[in-house]
């Protein structure tokens, strides 16, 4: 055998084992992107999880007249923004009514900043949120029924483990 044959027979190998040790690499990387996809999904998941048992609470104290009509809508549409991936809602779509409160009460001042409010304002605010309340307030029930179950199997489903 002549030194030529040597050396590309060295070179073979040493390209062979670099291929295999870059091929490594590759799967090593592959495997590192699945768990953080994987570290990523659990965090929402926990995090939806933590927003379903707001909207369950809410969604029970205004079906039983504990919470204003009104005051649901406004947390409901604003909470179930933040809800990711799979299990997000198209609140308008889905809750037509409640999203119409929520349209009609957004923008009206509450708390210190309604008592500052002249008092006809005041007044004329109210009565239209009354009357949308009064219009609206069977079909909320409802959409918060439907709501209250949508979430509830989501927030007990939730299998947290620990991901290696």
């Amino acid at each position: 055998m002549n030194t030529f044959t040597l050396l590309a027979i060295a070179g073979a190998i040493i390209i062979v084992g670099l291929a295999s040790y870059a091929g490594y690499l590759l799967l090593q990387l592959k495997k590192q992107k699945e768990l953080q996809q994987q570290h990523r999904d659990l965090a929402i998941q926990k995090r939806n999880a933590n927003i379903f048992e707001s909207v369950d609470t809410i969604c029970l104290a205004t079906i039983q007249g504990q919470c204003d009509v009104s005051e649901a809508a406004i947390r409901l549409y604003n909470i179930m923004d933040y809800v990711q991936g799979k299990d997000r809602v198209d609140f308008d779509e889905r809750y037509p009514a409640t999203s119409e409160l929520y349209h009609i009460v957004k923008d009206m001042p509450r708390g210190d900043a309604r008592q500052e409010m002249k008092k006809q304002d005041r007044m004329r605010d109210n009565l239209a949120r009354q009357k949308a309340e009064a219009r609206l307030n069977d079909a909320i029930i409802e959409e918060l029924k439907d709501l209250q179950q949508k979430v509830k199997p989501l927030n007990n489903a939730i299998d947290i483990k620990l991901v290696s």
